[in-house]
């Protein structure tokens, strides 16, 4: 597998820890988890439970999404594989609209072979993973840290011009690309008590096309960048599949818990039931999983035998069965931190001796293979995956400027 280096600069720094307290009615007190309560370590192969001939339940057509509220219970963890199951008839079956539960084997596949795995006795319990910096609403640094003044005062001249020229745009570039997601905030803070200006307008006044887009997304910080390239995502007719794509996918809960807010806030509406009614079937069904915000934490460790046990089931769920099992490969890959997802990958290959990579692209296909194939490769090689998104959205007849812009600047 390639090597890449780490870019020398970067819009955002690595994640760091936090040391101010988030804002009184943001996050529940201490004592109360912000994320739901971790399952256990084994992911069970899911049951199939079809709906009784008549009446659809819930009062929807056969196949619909889940009532809003997670974990639905189309996706509940039992304690173990069953062993006995009785099935309806394949000719029973209506075609496409399963309803998913974990517990036993699809039809036409093998048994599972392993139940849930617990933690070792005596693990440390897990830690959760703190948000990206500039997913805390109101976080800032402290103004000590960077001569906020100074920055403040350079970006005015500016955006004023010099010597007839209307704009400085090497000055705005060497000022704010060297800005961090928490100074950005006191950055404008500072420019508005000094100049009674938005800083925003100011440079959106002065510059144009890409460049004004490039330069406003770092002034809006990542979080309200993210909530926006959604809400650009899922306007109009169709859906903007990679933007889409690039924001929820490969997120820690935090973070998709500070998206799912920020968005509610600005737009006054819920993320989770734009998405749904944007997409259909059973790639709704993937981000329905994802936006629960219930996969791994970063903290937790990644156990041989559970990964042993994924590697077997999704090669019986695919290559080995008649058909693939679309769901039960997206609750594996949806529901596993980063470094399990590296584990499954590598030994994936090993066992089966084709990459995990190669699977998914010959078992699926549309928004569903793209999304899964960005969730594996943001997990084995990050590096690799944003360069090979950068370069797709300058792929082919013309830019695609936004995706652009949006991947430049979270690079």
């Amino acid at each position: 597998m390639a090597q890449y280096p780490t870019p020398d600069h970067s819009l955002y720094p690595q994640q760091q820890g936090y040391g101010l307290s988030p804002p009184v009615g943001q996050y529940p007190p201490p004592s109360q988890s912000p994320y739901p309560e971790q399952q256990g370590y084994g992911l069970p192969f899911l049951q199939v439970q079809y709906p009784p001939p008549g009446n659809p339940p819930h009062g929807g057509a056969y196949g619909q999404l889940p009532p809003p509220g997670y974990p639905p219970q189309g996706y509940s963890l039992p304690a173990l594989h069953q062993q006995e199951h009785s099935m309806p008839a394949p000719a029973q079956y209506p075609p496409q609209q399963a309803y998913i539960q974990y517990g036993v084997a699809p039809p036409h596949c093998p048994p599972p072979s392993y139940g849930v795995l617990q933690p070792p006795y005596g693990a440390p319990s897990t830690m959760l993973t703190s948000p990206s910096p500039g997913y805390v609403p109101g976080q800032m640094t402290h103004a000590g840290q960077f001569d906020v003044a100074a920055d403040a005062d350079a970006l005015r001249m500016a955006t004023k011009g010099v010597e007839g020229v209307k704009c400085d745009g090497a000055a705005l570039i060497l000022i704010l690309k060297r800005q961090t997601p928490l100074q950005i905030p006191l950055l404008k803070h500072n420019y508005y008590q000094r100049y009674h200006r938005s800083l925003q307008s100011d440079v959106a006044g002065a510059t144009s096309g890409g460049f004004r887009a490039t330069l406003l997304s770092i002034l809006q910080g990542p979080l309200h960048q993210d909530v926006h390239n959604l809400h650009r995502a899922l306007q109009g007719a169709g859906t903007n599949e990679a933007l889409l794509n690039d924001v929820l996918l490969a997120r820690s809960n935090a973070d998709l818990h500070a998206i799912k807010a920020a968005y509610e806030q600005t737009f006054s509406r819920v993320l989770a039931s734009d998405v749904a009614a944007d997409l259909s079937g059973k790639t709704a069904g993937l981000f329905d999983m994802i936006l629960a915000g219930t996969r791994q934490e970063d903290s937790e460790p990644v156990l041989a035998r559970q990964t042993e046990a994924d590697v077997t089931d999704l090669h019986r769920v695919t290559d080995a069965c008649l058909g693939t099992h679309t769901l039960f490969v997206c609750a594996i890959l949806a529901s596993r931190n980063d470094a399990a997802l590296r584990a499954i990958a590598l030994a994936y290959e090993a066992k089966y001796r084709i990459p995990l990579e190669t699977m998914l692209q010959k078992e699926f296909v549309g928004h569903m293979r793209s999304a899964l194939l960005q969730m594996v490769r943001a997990a084995t090689d990050r590096a690799m995956r944003d360069a090979v998104n950068l370069e797709d959205s300058m792929k082919g007849l013309g830019t695609r400027e936004e995706l652009l812009v949006a991947r430049v600047v979270r690079a």
